[in-house]
């Protein structure tokens, strides 16, 4: 756990039933995640998760051995048939038919290589454009399909635009989300979870008070139940209820859990696959082969977004951008590319005013009391970017109005 059980870990107090804890930083130090309830229970693989097993048992008494016989037949033959003329789907569900062959060398499969480009409707790249090039053929990464799967995914942002629902919620107001949501960066350093993980339970929750209206008292109840659902969907061992619990001083139970994870998944009709910045700005930071000090500034800027009721309507490829120009300009490193403009799909022109809202959120924050995500970003493993100086506002616009007219 991330604190011993003779700690309380609260001292920032939510409104209403729960707190909201100011975990202790350990200056990068991380403790491992362990459950309450001891480690988890060893089983083979899919033996006690399916009814694998009882089928075959009633198979096997069902089933005589003549139609046994019958059957293992007519199922070897289909394997055969299927065998011997191998087929691939094609994006647009067009079958291809596929020549295989064994290497002498390794009695390994061989599939043509000019079977990778078949597919009909597949979008070409401009060679002067594709970042992707240098892992072609490296199955982990799809570098093949890369510009198709980000363009789905700003595709799949319209439909998870928000308005400012705060008005609809008249026991709510943007401190308290603000609050919430500092409190939720704080939950992703302790337990060691992706940003990926932060960025989706940030959206999980607005989604769910953008269509409930909810009390003050569950307010803490959604964001961390909100957690453990990203959790479930982003990690390889995300943390359990219990954890939950413990990180919550005990203010719920674990039926009230189970409960609001119930709800936030009804209300989302399940379907919690939302695009979100942090996925943008790793593709974008590699059209330009930034530093990894770049790509933290722009990171900084994009985590602290999340505090901002303001940018909740904002569509996550477009604050990536956005974000990624303003630490190019901040760094001195030039800025829009040709190259930019074509994976994003933005201009400069369209950045502008966001660009300029992300700079005044950084030099006038709506509560300075909130310092989650700048004392994160003010430590060494993040190359301490929070420190970093200002761009002039001048220069900014000077910039700006540079790159648009080139």
């Amino acid at each position: 756990m991330p604190f011993s059980r003779g700690k309380n870990p609260s001292s920032i107090k939510v409104p209403g039933k729960g707190s909201l804890g100011v975990m202790e930083n350990q200056e990068g130090v991380h403790s491992k995640r362990s459950s309450p309830q001891g480690g988890v229970k060893k089983r083979s693989a899919f033996v006690d998760i399916t009814n694998a097993t009882k089928i075959q048992i009633n198979n096997q008494t069902k089933i005589g051995k003549p139609a046994k016989k019958a059957l293992k037949s007519k199922e070897a033959a289909k394997n055969e048939a299927n065998l011997k003329e191998p087929k691939a789907v094609c994006s647009n569900g067009q079958s291809m038919k596929l020549e295989v062959g064994l290497s002498p060398e390794k009695d390994l499969v061989v599939w043509p290589q000019e079977e990778t480009t078949l597919c009909p409707g597949r979008q070409v790249v401009p060679d002067e454009f594709d970042i992707d090039k240098e892992f072609y053929g490296d199955v982990s990464m799809s570098a093949e399909y890369a510009k198709e799967i980000f363009d789905y995914l700003r595709e799949r942002e319209e439909k998870f635009v928000l308005k400012d629902y705060m008005n609809s919620q008249p026991d709510l107001n943007k401190d308290m989300r603000g609050i919430l949501v500092d409190w939720m960066v704080e939950l992703q350093e302790n337990f060691e979870l992706n940003h990926e993980t932060l960025y989706l339970a940030v959206k999980l929750t607005d989604h769910y008070l953008a269509c409930s209206v909810i009390m003050r008292e569950s307010l803490q109840l959604i964001g961390s139940t909100a957690m453990l659902i990203a959790s479930k969907f982003e990690e390889r061992t995300p943390p359990c209820i219990d954890d939950f619990l413990y990180i919550c001083d005990d203010a719920y139970n674990r039926e009230e859990i189970i409960a609001m994870e119930i709800n936030i998944l009804q209300a989302l009709q399940f379907d919690i696959n939302i695009p979100v910045p942090y996925r943008f700005l790793r593709r974008y930071a590699k059209c330009v082969s930034a530093s990894m000090e770049t790509l933290t500034l722009a990171r900084y800027v994009c985590e602290l977004s999340l505090l901002e009721l303001q940018q909740v309507p904002e569509r996550g490829s477009r604050l990536a951008a956005a974000c990624l120009l303003l630490a190019l300009i901040t760094k001195g490193l030039g800025g829009w590319t040709a190259m930019l403009e074509y994976h994003t799909g933005y201009t400069v022109k369209e950045l502008t005013p966001l660009v300029k809202t992300l700079r005044t959120m950084l030099a006038c924050p709506t509560d300075d009391k909130l310092t989650a995500v700048t004392t994160k970003y003010s430590h060494k493993v993040f190359f301490e970017v929070a420190c970093i100086p200002l761009v002039a506002v001048q220069t900014l616009e000077d910039a700006l109005i540079e790159q648009q007219v080139s």
